[in-house]
């Protein structure tokens, strides 16, 4: 049943929730989890936004910012790196403050990095002061995790797929937007105006912060702690899954940063042809992530992460192959694959982690363990991995832009950069095979006397 609000100006705690309990879903569960759904995937929408700012604000740094292809590569990598390395703090941060708190903060804190931004964005600025004031938008990242980690807890197994994949698809669609703001900039005032694009974000933080304020709630059942990161990171699932969804979101992420720049970097697009183009693929991308996740939800995540892994490699190989030939037709049919790949994929990995400790909750309650006790351990379990995993799979963000840079600073294209992709496409699939569809599962081995196989 719905608690009352702990004492403390404007806190509000749901006491109890139990989603797998049929009844307490459909009286009340499934609308208050709706609601809190809604208000995540704005503010996170918002966090992507902001995250992938500086994806933008290159295509506005022309030739008298004194900036080369090479350094704009290395902007727009800082902030994935940030991002990633405060998704963990940003995961326990929701059981710590609450899941509603937390959110208002973090919404709140994204107003730092714009203001800064619109504070060094004209020629003269050194290029130090540029990589200081990208790095603070990694913090429109970390809304990633922890979102996740409110969002895994409020559903019920069933429905984890659907509900993780629209809230990330949600906040991934975060990036094409601030593209086609960018892209609406530039076509109405021209290059030279890149504040017009800040300013439009600074009240929609605050209404995400507001409405997180007005109409999110706090789970107080959810429990994170240094403890179960600590049991996160010995297992072997987390470190498996971490490698998958490095090919999975580190692509989307890195490509949707990447994307503009390759095509001004290595086939003279001016920047507003640029932008016309770099929205399409993020955007494709993140209205298929549900799609992925609901799959998966249907016929396994495993099964839909290794053929998907499968077709990434084609469409690497047809990519690399445009890029040798100059072609940008094919380039872009390539390109756009990957993104609608990469967005299948996400959902379908992020649908692997609950059920992966799912599985070992169940073979805790075969072993004699308390149902109720064993599925708190799957929520703390999953949630803390979830925030590893998301971390870990950001840094992919990291390697795509690094990779890009390297290969434009070695032969003046992204050839190289996308051979190596596509080997580490081919790696993604052999293991998922290996380590999930090979064999029956054997989920959390090492929390459980008497494991049993599992589907995930």
């Amino acid at each position: 049943m719905r608690a009352g609000p702990q004492s403390g100006p404007g806190t509000r705690w749901i006491q109890d929730w139990h989603p797998e309990d049929a009844a307490f879903w459909a009286r009340t569960g499934r609308r208050t989890a709706h609601r809190n759904l809604a208000f995540s995937i704005l503010s996170e929408h918002i966090g992507f936004s902001v995250w992938s700012l500086w994806s933008v604000m290159v295509l506005f740094m022309g030739r008298e910012y004194h900036v080369d292809p090479a350094g704009k590569f290395f902007l727009v990598a800082v902030p994935t790196l940030v991002g990633a390395l405060v998704r963990i703090p940003y995961t326990f941060a929701v059981a710590r403050f609450g899941g509603r708190n937390w959110t208002v903060c973090s919404a709140a804190l994204l107003l730092l990095p714009l203001l800064a931004a619109g504070y060094v964005m004209h020629p003269g600025t050194s290029y130090r002061t540029f990589l200081l004031v990208a790095a603070l938008t990694g913090v429109g990242g970390g809304n990633f995790a922890s979102s996740m980690t409110n969002i895994n807890a409020f559903f019920p197994q069933h429905r984890k797929g659907w509900a993780l994949g629209l809230n990330a698809g949600g906040g991934n669609l975060g990036v094409p937007v601030i593209q086609l703001v960018a892209l609406a900039v530039i076509g109405w005032a021209g290059a030279g105006h890149p504040r017009l694009v800040l300013g439009l974000y600074l009240p929609l933080i605050v209404l995400a912060a507001l409405g997180a304020a007005l109409f999110m709630d706090n789970l107080a059942p959810l429990r994170n702690d240094g403890g179960a990161l600590r049991d996160t990171l010995k297992e072997r699932h987390t470190w498996l899954m971490s490698v998958l969804y490095v090919g999975t979101f580190g692509s989307f992420i890195g490509f949707s940063f990447a994307f503009g720049l390759v095509l001004q970097s290595q086939f003279g697009r001016t920047p507003l042809q640029a932008a016309q183009l770099t929205f399409l693929g993020p955007l494709i991308g993140s209205l298929v992530r549900p799609v992925g996740g609901r799959l998966a939800d249907r016929l396994g995540g495993a099964r839909i992460t290794f053929w998907n892994f499968v077709a990434m490699a084609a469409a690497a190989a047809l990519v690399t192959g445009a890029s040798s030939a100059a072609s940008l037709p094919l380039f872009l049919t390539g390109f756009t694959a990957l993104f609608v790949l990469a967005g299948i994929g996400n959902g379908s990995t992020y649908k692997m982690i609950p059920g992966i400790f799912e599985a070992g909750a169940r073979n805790r309650i075969a072993a004699g363990a308390d149902a109720e006790q064993a599925a708190a351990w799957s929520r703390r379990m999953s949630g803390a991995a979830i925030g590893v995993i998301g971390a870990v799979g950001a840094l992919g963000g990291l390697l795509i832009n690094l990779a890009f840079r390297q290969s434009f600073q070695a032969t003046g294209t992204g050839t190289p950069a996308f051979l190596a992709f596509l080997a580490g496409y081919a790696v993604c699939s052999a293991l998922t095979w290996a380590a999930y569809l090979r064999r029956p599962v054997t989920a959390a081995p090492t929390a459980v006397e008497t494991p049993a196989p599992a589907r995930v």
